[in-house]
């Protein structure tokens, strides 16, 4: 298997995400990069956790 990691979202992406849920644009892009930074280092704990297997 290749090794990889999650670097990060695309922001572009995830405000226009929010924008059509009707989700505040400006409170998104605070938030979003807190969430952002969790996710990515849990998905990389798992893949991680996956290739000791």
């Amino acid at each position: 298997m290749t090794p990889g990691a999650v670097l990060g979202w695309d922001m572009s992406a995830a405000l226009a995400l929010a924008q059509a849920l009707g989700v505040n644009t400006l409170i998104a892009a605070e938030l979003l990069p807190e969430i952002e930074a969790v996710m990515v280092r849990k998905l990389n704990e798992q893949m991680e956790g996956g290739r000791d297997g």
